[in-house]
């Protein structure tokens, strides 16, 4: 299923030039929309990367926008600056893969190389799988390892090398290299390569190899980083009735996968650096073009319509919008939520960053004015239920589907089909409706859509099988396998 091989729409097209960012009015829109979406505090950034000056010596400075707006905290009324930092969430994966592509430029490893080479002591409950295991599979989330695994391994500095110990009781959702499942155990795993690799913790490397060379003054790793500046505190339920979540932050085991720390202008200077070739703003190598270049290229498909993305890179989720190749990534933590697009074509790169409430639909309704207004690049619309009801048989499609952190039913009931998701494992102790149900929506044979409660957007949910014959319910980008279809982990390319 995985394949390097570039794809039609990858081919460069001419850049359109940007207009002139205006930050009063994006930072209007931000509390506008912010408000409209109960979101209770946001931050928003907007590069324009400077482009060669017509005279062919040097370059036009960049122009950026940076906003905020709300509160940091609705317990404590503290407002958000543009120094106040957030959590990224899974953003954090790109800057994790843009270390390892770091190692793979030194010459230390390569995309192909089995991860228990450089980790002997990895064990994965089918220990044929395990020393197949390859450094691109845990980037592009095709490993098979069951992927929400938030498994606390305390906060000293072996927290990683603890969470690898604990794989060989995780379950192989699905053949390795077969299928997509978003993963958030293989970044740790990373984590812990980097680690072995050169000497120190996964937070001293981030540190070294990106932090410094990047100029980055508000990001961090550690729950004590963000604590140096005003830090957004996540809410589970958004405004006018927001209700903060019970606790800060996921364990510090899950840091490569998503515990990083930001500003919008620190994610920003990160994005700058993928935009110009690996070159941070005063110049410095950080990654080679063709490290940056790789990591934007074709992996993976992902099963179904795009919940995120069409496709995977390394790190980066890739995006058709409209004919025009982006690349980004969101991030979800305990209440706070966190939005990349890159523009390679452009030169633009956008951040929002929030603390709660509906920010899926915030997201999609400003992104839509800021890539219209500054680049031309219309967002797609997300799917929906067709205009005219689709007549499906729901037969295939009845069962029960299971991972580590969710269970999935579907079942027929007064003539709907319907899902109740019920949330396992840490997770569930910390969601204030752990179970829920909600109408499936037939748009097509295998494919459905929901609405999850109080959003005005709709999520795919796409039913589908392997040629093997395992089956799978694809939701919030993670494949669910089917229960009464038995193990399903052995084998695969």
């Amino acid at each position: 299923m995985t394949t390097t091989a570039p794809r039609p729409d990858d081919r460069p097209t001419p850049a359109p030039r940007l207009t002139a960012v205006d930050e009063a009015h994006w930072g209007e829109r931000l509390r506008a929309l912010a408000a409209e979406h109960g979101v209770p505090g946001a931050q928003l950034g907007i590069l324009a990367l400077g482009r060669p000056s017509a005279e062919g010596e040097g370059r036009e400075p960049d122009r950026i926008a940076l906003a905020a707006c709300g509160v940091l905290n609705t317990e404590t009324g503290h407002p958000v600056d543009t120094g106040s930092v957030f959590q990224i969430g899974s953003i954090t994966k790109v800057w994790t893969a843009t270390a390892i592509m770091r190692l793979v430029d030194e010459g230390r490893l390569t995309l192909d190389t089995p991860v228990a080479e450089v980790l002997p002591e990895l064990r994965l409950s089918d220990p044929a799988t395990t020393g197949r295991v390859l450094v691109r599979h845990l980037l592009t989330h095709t490993s098979g390892i069951d992927g929400d695994l938030f498994t606390d391994t305390g906060r000293g500095d072996d927290t990683l090398e603890r969470y690898v110990a604990l794989l060989s009781d995780a379950a192989l959702i699905h053949p390795l290299g077969a299928t997509f499942s978003y993963c958030n155990s293989g970044f740790p795993v990373l984590g812990r390569v980097i680690e072995r690799l050169t000497g120190g913790t996964w937070d001293a490397a981030m540190r070294e190899a990106l932090f410094a060379p990047l100029g980055l003054t508000h990001t961090g790793t550690l729950p004590e980083d963000a604590l140096l500046h005003g830090a957004a505190v996540g809410h589970v339920r958004g405004l006018p009735d927001p209700v903060r979540a019970p606790v800060w932050g996921l364990p510090r085991s899950m840091g490569p996968a998503g515990l990083l720390t930001s500003t919008a202008r620190d994610v920003l200077r990160f994005a700058r650096m993928h935009l110009d070739g690996g070159l941070a703003e005063d110049g410095t190598r950080v990654l080679s073009e063709e490290g940056v270049r790789a990591m934007t290229e074709f992996q993976v498909d992902v099963p179904g319509a795009h919940a995120l993305g069409d496709s995977w890179g390394l790190g980066w989720i890739r995006h058709d919008w409209n004919g025009h190749r982006l690349v980004g990534h969101d991030g979800n933590t305990i209440g706070q939520s966190a939005f990349l697009r890159v523009s390679p074509e452009t030169g633009l790169a956008v951040v929002l960053l929030t603390n709660g409430g509906h920010a899926s639909d915030l997201y999609h309704d400003l992104y839509r004015e800021v890539f219209r207004d500054l680049a031309g690049i219309g967002v797609p619309d997300r799917p929906a239920p067709p205009p005219v009801p689709a007549e499906v048989d729901p037969a295939p499609a009845l069962g029960t589907y299971e991972h580590a952190a969710l269970r999935m039913e579907v079942f027929a009931r007064d003539g709907d089909t319907v899902m109740r998701t019920t949330v396992l494992g840490p997770l569930a102790d910390v969601d204030p409706e752990p179970e829920q149900e909600h109408v499936l929506v037939p748009v097509e044979e295998g494919f459905y859509v929901v609405r999850p409660g109080g959003m005005r957007s709709w999520a795919p949910v796409t039913f589908y099988a392997l040629p093997t014959g395992e089956r799978y319910a694809h939701y919030g980008s993670r494949a669910l396998p089917r229960l009464d279809d038995g193990a399903r982990g052995a084998g695969g390319a």
